[in-house]
């Protein structure tokens, strides 16, 4: 029988992997792919549905490279089949995080983004992307201003805004990051802890990831204290922390416009809008308390 190429769930059964009948249930959750639960046999696996999206910079060739990578450096389940628009992965059993796991788990969740910057590029193989907060924020300002974003008249001082994090940035130390370090990315088996969800891998800074750990999972200052000084094995001095905060904030910002530009450009039933409204009341409060660093 032919699969119907308007149905994923009759594509994921073409797939040329399967040894007999399958049972498909969605996933519910994900807000940039489809992701599928697979039975078979006595075997179940993941399947996400999803091609390029060059508007939010994922690339399935570079998705695909992280997560082979992050695979055999034991971060990430296996890769058993990829033909773009499906990756097919090892299921993991466990306990998916949620924010308030964590900040109680927050030296293992540290520890695993260290694996990552540290361990992971050495099992790279071919071309990858760069993650640049700043040139990802101008790009989504652009295609808001082109799609006439319900938002237009404040993406002049959201950019003017992103300049001035950029300069307290300054030069960076180069890793490979995940880059999108949600909560609902984290998986405990019991035994160890998992890392999923490569779309957004990329070259970038190491503060990108400790920042958006802190922005996504709402930690405190003295979590975010307790986070850098695990990561760098010393307490923040006051240069490391007003680059972190500014990360922290272009962290927020880069999610609020991914939202926006989501809002108009995704096919997925998810309430961006709600999503954009969050993240932006939670970046202004940020950034006035990065504005109030920057006055002492």
């Amino acid at each position: 029988m032919e699969a119907d190429s308007s149905n994923p769930e009759s594509l994921i059964r073409a797939l040329p992997i399967w040894s007999g009948p399958v049972d498909i249930e969605p996933l519910h959750g994900g807000i940039t792919n489809k992701n599928y639960l697979v039975s078979e046999k006595r075997r179940r696996v993941v399947v996400r549905y999803g091609g390029d999206i060059p508007v939010h910079g994922v690339m399935r060739f570079n998705e695909l490279a992280a997560a082979k990578a992050a695979a055999e450096a034991g971060i990430s389940p296996k890769v058993l089949f990829a033909s773009p628009p499906f990756l097919v992965m090892e299921f993991i059993e466990g306990r998916t995080y949620c924010a308030e796991d964590v900040r109680k788990e927050l030296f293992r969740c540290v520890a695993l983004a260290k694996r990552v910057h540290r361990g992971l590029p050495a099992f790279l193989r071919g071309p990858t992307l760069c993650f640049n907060v700043f040139h990802v924020i101008r790009d989504y300002a652009h295609t808001l201003a082109e799609d006439h974003s319900r938002k237009i008249d404040s993406l002049s001082r959201y950019l003017l805004v992103a300049e001035s994090l950029e300069r307290v940035l300054g030069p960076i130390d180069l890793v490979f990051g995940h880059n999108d370090l949600l909560a609902a990315n984290f998986i405990d088996d019991g035994a160890r802890l998992w890392l999923v969800d490569w779309d957004y891998a990329g070259w970038n800074t190491p503060l990108f990831d400790l920042g958006g750990l802190s922005s996504n999972n709402e930690l405190d200052r003295r979590e975010s204290e307790t986070m850098l000084s695990d990561y760098f094995g010393g307490s923040p001095n006051d240069a490391l922390w007003r680059r972190f905060q500014a990360m922290v904030c272009a962290s927020l910002l880069r999610e609020s416009l991914w939202s926006m530009v989501s809002e108009l450009r995704s096919t997925i039933t998810f309430d961006y809008v709600s999503y954009t409204e969050e993240n932006l009341k939670r970046f202004e409060t940020a950034f006035a308390a990065f504005e109030e660093l920057e006055r002492t």
